[in-house]
């Protein structure tokens, strides 16, 4: 009985550190070898862009900087993230952390927002 109330504190102890944890390092675990077919063609960041006007901009701001309702994207974790993660996230989502799922998108364009947010920042003029 000391054993089975020991695996109930363990599995609740897990539970808690994986919602504080980052979405992305979950993702990770899970989707790190996918591979984004998408990546770097400009095409495809061009179309990822309009999606994430879309689908994104209203909880993660149209800078990507977040809102009150979800964290900024525009920032190097999520630049150099798995794609794979990021593709996870966009396909399960996060209820516990009111992320919704994105599944009703194709996934091909799913890979164009993840392109799009790990696209290369534009460089200033004269660089």
């Amino acid at each position: 009985m000391k054993l089975l109330r020991w695996g109930a504190v363990l599995i609740f102890c897990g539970v808690v550190l994986a919602r504080s944890g980052s979405l992305l390092q979950y993702a990770a675990a899970r989707a790190k070898p996918l591979s984004n077919p998408t990546a770097g063609d400009a095409e495809a960041i061009r179309a990822g862009a309009k999606l994430y006007t879309r689908e994104c901009a209203e909880c993660h701001g149209a800078d990507k900087q977040g809102t009150g309702r979800a964290p900024a994207l525009a920032y190097e974790l999520v630049r150099q993230a798995p794609p794979g993660a990021l593709f996870w996230v966009l396909r399960n989502g996060s209820p516990g952390r009111r992320m919704p799922s994105f599944a009703h998108l194709p996934e091909a364009q799913r890979w164009q927002i993840v392109t799009f947010l790990q696209r290369m920042p534009e460089k200033a003029p004269g660089q």
